[in-house]
């Protein structure tokens, strides 16, 4: 997954993925020293185990992604980007009504966004899907 904060990836994630995957994310160990460290160790395990993996994350940028591309390969199995394209104010306006530890701050919203770039396959990924709001109509 790749998008940024409130771009709804675990929405995403719960209606399309959860029954099929195992979902990992930061989020999860919220107190955890050395989360990146535990996310790979997850995702690794999990892939040797033969599961499909998600990782619900921002992932802005391609180091950010790199690790996980690398796991995919060396477990030996496809590797997909699925982007949320939402506009960055809806993101930051679903963000704003987040409350408690779920809601990011906005010196980290603003560094996510400054750091995203789409993901590519020209980083490893065997594809790359981009899912986009759909638009409101009026009236």
């Amino acid at each position: 997954m790749a998008g940024l904060q409130g771009s709804g990836k675990s929405t995403w994630v719960q209606a399309f993925l959860a029954g099929t995957h195992v979902v990992v994310s930061k989020d999860h160990w919220p107190n955890a020293r050395r989360r990146e460290a535990r996310q790979r160790r997850v995702v690794a395990e999990s892939l040797a185990e033969g599961a499909s993996v998600v990782v619900d994350n921002t992932n802005p940028a391609p180091e950010d992604r790199a690790p996980l591309i690398a796991a995919a390969r060396a477990a030996g199995v496809p590797v997909r980007a699925v982007w949320l394209d939402t506009p960055e104010a809806t993101c930051r306006e679903r963000n704003d009504r987040r409350e408690g530890r779920a809601r990011v701050p906005e010196v980290g919203f603003r560094a996510t966004a400054r750091r995203f770039l789409p993901p590519t396959v020209e980083e490893g990924f065997d594809r790359v899907d981009v899912v986009r709001p759909a638009r409101r109509r009026a009236g």
